[in-house]
């Protein structure tokens, strides 16, 4: 008789109809978790290349800044949520002494918790973002580049970049089916003290099992324009673009 789980697993990426081997799951579902498994840790544990990233970002034209929490490792990176969040002492006096003229969007990327998508997604996702962006002249702030951060550091580079929106795109905790995803956290007015029910997030990203570049940017130029035009963010603004493109 035919299982029927089994017509089910085309819709989801969620580990059901495995079937199993007397007592316990069959050989290759087992071989298959450990896999996702080691790929979540190494998701984790890998450092992000971001000088590397860097130099792509320059060699299409893209103004570049480069900066650093206090983090020593990504041990500590897990260990110390905190320090995370906030730059160090020498890229805080740095950014300072920047006298930014106020624009409206500072874009800044991490790796987060998984330096694989930032790797795998996160230039082809920017190219996206930016030109939706200068298509309808928003102003830009140079893009920051931060390893070992948090969400809640945009709200310090945003503010000292005078923008009047933070953009943060991050690498997302990996889990046994996706160790691959981004997530794009927007901020209206940032500055220090800001909580996550201030923010609006798109998460995710990781085409082709999740959403596509084009889709986040379009996501996220709506959720830009709606921001500024309204002068709000997170829980108070609400997200009714119609659809969702690219899917």
């Amino acid at each position: 008789m035919t299982d029927p789980w089994l017509a089910l697993r085309r819709f989801t990426q969620a580990r059901i109809a495995l079937g199993r081997a007397g007592h316990a799951v069959t050989t290759k579902a087992l071989l298959d978790f450990q896999l996702a498994h080691a790929q979540a840790r190494d998701a984790v544990h890998l450092p992000w290349d971001r000088e590397a990233f860097a130099e792509q970002l320059r060699k299409l034209g893209e103004e570049v800044l480069l900066f650093d929490t206090p983090v020593a490792g990504r041990e500590e990176y897990l260990r110390r949520p905190d320090l995370g969040r906030v730059l160090s002492e020498t890229s805080r006096t740095r950014l300072k002494r920047r006298n930014a003229a106020e624009t409206d969007v500072a874009l800044i990327v991490t790796n987060g918790l998984s330096s694989t998508a930032v790797e795998r997604h996160g230039i082809p996702l920017l190219q996206a973002i930016v030109n939706l962006y200068r298509a309808r002249q928003l102003r830009l702030a140079p893009i920051s580049l931060v390893a070992n951060g948090r969400v809640a550091l945009s709200d310090q580079i945003g503010s000292a970049l005078a923008a009047r929106v933070a953009v943060i795109v991050v690498g997302e905790r990996p889990g046994l089916s996706a160790a691959d995803s981004l997530g794009i956290y927007l901020t209206h007015a940032p500055q220090p003290g800001r909580t996550d029910a201030e923010r609006n997030c798109i998460s995710n990203i990781r085409p082709p099992e999740g959403l596509n570049y084009a889709a986040a940017a379009e996501k996220l130029l709506y959720l830009t324009e709606e921001a500024l035009r309204r002068g709000i963010s997170g829980i108070s603004l609400k997200d009714d673009m119609a659809g969702l493109l690219g899917e």
